[in-house]
C-alpha cells in the first residue's frame, strides 16, 4: 500500500492519487507494498526502492549509504501491537532532495501517530529532510514511552518476586513471574536493537562521509539532530540499567525458588527426624523374642506409647529452640 503526504502550511495532508502531482509531495509511505508498486513509484521518482530481503541486510554499509542522488537508511522499529505480542522489523527511510520515501513490512504505532498528529498540527513538514527529522523525534519519543512503561512494570515485578516468598505465596505466582521476567527480556532486547540502530541512523546524518550524502543532509536541522542524538544516547543508558535489572529479577526469582524448595525439603527431613525415635521403639517392641519382661507388664502398652510420644516430641523441641523450624 503506497500513502503520499503533500505539505499544506507545514500540515501533511493525504493526497488521493499521488501519481497525478508528485511533485508536490514531501513524504511517501509504503507498507508492504506490492512489487507493482515498487516499479511505479521507482519509476515516479527515479530512485530505486530497496526490497525486503535487502532491508534484513545487518551490514553497516548495506543499511547506510548513498546512491542516485538519494540517502538510504535502514533502522530496527518496535510494533507493539498488544502487551504479550511485540514485533521489531527494519524501515528504510530513503530521503531524496525533494521528499522522504519510508518502506515497511510492519505496523509501528509510531509511523501512525505521527501521520495523524502531522495532519493536525504543525510540525513543520515543509521537505523530505524536515519530515525525516519530525518522524525521527517521533519513533524516539514512542520508544521512551515504551522504556517508561517497561520500567513501571518491573516495578511492579520486584514487589511480586520479593513477596512471593510469604506465607501467602504460591507456586504458581513465581512461575508466572518467570514468564513476565522472559517477556521483559525480549522486549528491553527488542528496545537495545532499535535505539542502536537509529544511533547509527542519527550518527551517519551527522557525519556524512560521502559528498553526496553532506549535500543531501545539508537542510538538516543541526540542533535537533543534535537533541535527538543525546536523547538516544540516554535511553540506551536506560536500557542497559534495565537490561541489568532484569539479570538481577531472574536470579532473585530463582533465588526464592530455590529457598521454598529447601524449606520443603527440610518440613520432610524434620518430620523424618522426628518420627524416627518413635519408629525405633515400636520396631524394637515388635521383635517377636519370646523372653521380652515389658510385655507381660500391665502398663507396658501405654509405656511403650508414652516413651513414642516423648521420643517424638524431644527432637521437635530441640528444633523449634534452635530456631530451625
Amino acid at each position: 500500500m503506497i500513502t503520499a503526504y503533500r505539505s499544506e502550511a507545514g500540515r501533511l495532508e493525504v493526497v488521493p492519487d499521488w501519481m497525478a502531482d508528485v511533485s508536490r509531495i514531501v513524504w511517501i509511505d509504503l507498507v508492504t507494498p506490492l512489487v507493482e508498486e515498487e516499479r511505479a513509484l521507482e519509476a515516479a521518482v527515479g530512485v530505486e526502492i530497496p526490497t525486503h530481503d535487502d532491508m534484513q541486510e545487518i551490514e553497516p554499509s548495506s543499511r547506510l549509504y548513498s546512491a542516485q542522488g538519494a540517502l538510504y537508511l535502514t533502522a530496527q522499529v518496535i510494533a507493539t501491537h498488544d502487551p504479550l505480542s511485540t514485533e521489531i522489523g527494519p524501515v528504510t527511510f530513503v530521503l531524496m532532495p525533494d521528499r522522504l520515501v519510508t518502506v515497511r513490512y510492519h505496523s509501528p504505532g509510531s509511523f501512525d501517530f505521527f501521520a495523524t498528529w502531522a495532519g493536525s498540527h504543525d510540525m513543520g513538514c515543509t521537505s523530505g529532510q524536515s519530515t525525516l527529522m519530525a518522524l525521527l523525534e517521533t519513533v524516539v519519543d514512542r520508544l521512551a514511552d515504551v522504556l517508561e512503561a517497561e520500567a513501571r512494570k518491573l516495578d511492579t515485578l520486584t514487589k511480586t518476586i520479593f513477596e512471593a516468598h510469604r506465607p501467602s505465596g504460591k507456586s504458581s505466582t513465581l512461575a508466572a513471574v518467570i514468564q513476565r521476567i522472559g517477556r521483559a527480556e525480549d522486549m528491553n532486547g527488542k528496545l537495545v536493537e532499535s535505539l542502536s540502530s537509529l544511533q547509527r541512523v542519527l550518527t551517519f546524518l551527522d557525519s556524512p562521509v560521502t559528498e553526496e550524502a553532506k549535500a543531501l543532509v545539508n537542510g538538516l536541522n543541526r540542533a535537533q539532530l543534535g537533541s535527538l542524538r543525546q536523547d538516544v544516547k540516554s535511553l540506551q543508558e536506560t536500557a542497559m540499567v534495565q537490561s541489568r535489572k532484569v539479570l538481577f529479577l531472574l536470579d532473585a526469582t530463582l533465588g526464592v525458588i530455590n529457598i521454598r524448595q529447601s524449606d520443603i525439603i527440610k518440613i520432610f527431613s524434620v518430620v523424618a527426624f522426628v518420627f524416627l525415635p518413635p519408629t525405633l521403639i515400636a520396631s524394637i517392641y515388635g521383635m517377636n523374642f519370646a523372653y521380652m519382661p515389658e510385655l507381660t507388664w500391665t502398663w507396658g502398652y501405654p509405656m511403650a506409647l508414652g516413651l513414642m510420644v516423648v521420643s517424638a516430641l524431644v527432637p521437635y523441641a530441640i528444633f523449634r529452640l534452635k530456631k530451625w523450624l
